[in-house]
C-alpha cells in the first residue's frame, strides 16, 4: 500500500511539471520587458528539473531500480528544501514593512524598508528598473488616476 502511494505521488509530480513547463514557455513568448523575462526561465528550469527527477523516479519505481528511486527521493527532498528557502526569501522581500498612517486606509513605505534598496542605488541596475517602470507605464497610470484630485480624494481611493 505504501509503495503504491509513493508511485502515485511520483506520477503526480511528473504530471505537475507539464503545466509548469507550459506556463514558463507561454510566459517566455508573452514577455515584453526586462522584468518579465526573468520569470519564464526560472519556471522552465524548475519544470524541466521536476520532470527529469519525476521521470527518474517513475523509471526507478516501475523497473525496480533502487538506485534511481533513491536518487529520486534525495532530489525531491532537495527540491522541497530549495522551494522552502525561496519561499522564505520571497516572504522576506515582500514583507509588509510599511508604517501605518493615522486615519488613512494605507501604509507609507520607505525604500529603506526593503532589502532591494541597493538595487536602485546602483546606476546600472537603476536603468533596468527604470526601463521596467516605463514599460509598465507606472507613472502615467498614477498621473491619469490622480489628475484633478485634491490630496484628500487621492488618499481616500486607497481606503
Amino acid at each position: 500500500m505504501g509503495i503504491t502511494i509513493i508511485g502515485l505521488l511520483t506520477f503526480s509530480t511528473s504530471m505537475l511539471s507539464v503545466p509548469i513547463l507550459g506556463a514558463g514557455i507561454w510566459l517566455a513568448t508573452e514577455a515584453d520587458n526586462d522584468c518579465e523575462k526573468l520569470l519564464p526561465w526560472s519556471a522552465i528550469t524548475f519544470g524541466a528539473f521536476l520532470m527529469l527527477v519525476s521521470l527518474t523516479g517513475l523509471l526507478g519505481f516501475f523497473c525496480r531500480v533502487s538506485r534511481l528511486f533513491c536518487f529520486y527521493l534525495a532530489a525531491m527532498c532537495a527540491l522541497i528544501l530549495l522551494l522552502s528557502f525561496f519561499t522564505a526569501i520571497a516572504y522576506a522581500v515582500t514583507d509588509d514593512g510599511g508604517q501605518a498612517v493615522s486615519g488613512k486606509g494605507y501604509r507609507e513605505y520607505q525604500l529603506g524598508d526593503y532589502c532591494l534598496q541597493k538595487r536602485v542605488e546602483n546606476s546600472s541596475e537603476w536603468k533596468s528598473t527604470k526601463s521596467s517602470l516605463q514599460d509598465a507605464k507606472v507613472c502615467k497610470k498614477l498621473a491619469d488616476d490622480s489628475v484633478g484630485k485634491v490630496a484628500e480624494q487621492f488618499y481616500n481611493q486607497f481606503r
